[in-house]
């Protein structure tokens, strides 16, 4: 087990260990997690102006979230699947910061979903990296306490697959696959 020193939202350090051992999640992950998933759920494009700013929010967390991952891996094994898996996420995340602005609402919109998609990535890879379970439905972590069930989900096509974990008092909650 390592224990790293993470900036915390206040700017203090947080003290998280990786895998293994109980982890007292960041509240800020749990706080871009819901931004980015909120911003994902949006069945239309709110105005123009909202759009830039969660733009500016979710480049501000994909610039934690990158240094907190890569600092993580350099604790892990060389060829530590997860951990490379998570350094591919932030590379792609990096690709998304370095995005043109589009001039169009639509455009724009997408730009920034790519974005919210990221910090959605990143905040898995930090919680799989830290070994914190996330509820797929209500995304608020899963204690040692909590009453859990295990949650797979295969797109009718054969495609896409989800695996993870519920609240027991989430079981019935609906939410749209996210994007």
């Amino acid at each position: 087990m390592h224990v790293l020193a993470l900036p915390g939202r206040t700017g203090g350090d947080s003290v998280i260990s990786t895998r293994n051992e109980t982890k007292v999640p960041s509240p800020a992950t749990a706080t871009m997690r819901a931004a980015a998933t909120w911003f994902l759920d949006q069945p239309t494009p709110p105005p123009h102006g909202s759009v830039q700013g969660f733009s500016q929010a979710f480049r501000s967390y994909l610039g934690q979230l990158s240094p907190w991952i890569e600092q993580i891996t350099r604790t892990l094994a060389e060829d530590d699947v997860p951990a490379q898996v998570a350094l591919t996420g932030v590379g792609k995340a990096r690709r998304r910061l370095g995005e043109a602005e589009r001039a169009d609402l639509n455009g724009e919109m997408e730009r920034v979903r790519r974005l919210a998609r990221s910090v959605v990535a990143l905040c898995d890879h930090y919680d799989a990296l830290t070994g914190l379970t996330m509820c797929l439905a209500c995304d608020t972590p899963i204690e040692g306490d909590d009453e859990s069930l295990p949650y797979d989900y295969v797109s009718p096509s054969g495609g896409a697959a989800w695996s993870g974990r519920l609240h027991a008092r989430c079981i019935n909650i609906g939410r749209r696959p996210r994007h």
